[in-house]
């Protein structure tokens, strides 16, 4: 989950890093669209960002790093 750095509350939306592109796909076709918490969520694919000037990206998140 996405938090602001200010608040330190939860922007509204997180990540999931799924094992196998099928599987993404199911967990959108299954869970997008549903009511959890009472609210109804949006499961989609991430998409890269573009790059504004000065912005740093993502969001000030490094890269992935391999150990």
């Amino acid at each position: 989950v996405v938090t602001d750095r200010g608040t330190g509350q939860s922007r509204g939306f997180g990540f999931v890093e799924m094992s196998s592109s099928g599987e993404a796909g199911k967990a959108i076709t299954e869970l997008n669209g549903r009511e959890v918490g009472g609210r109804q969520i949006n499961v989609s694919e991430a998409r890269d960002q573009e790059r504004r000037s000065g912005a740093g990206g993502r969001g000030g998140y490094s890269d992935r790093r391999s150990y």
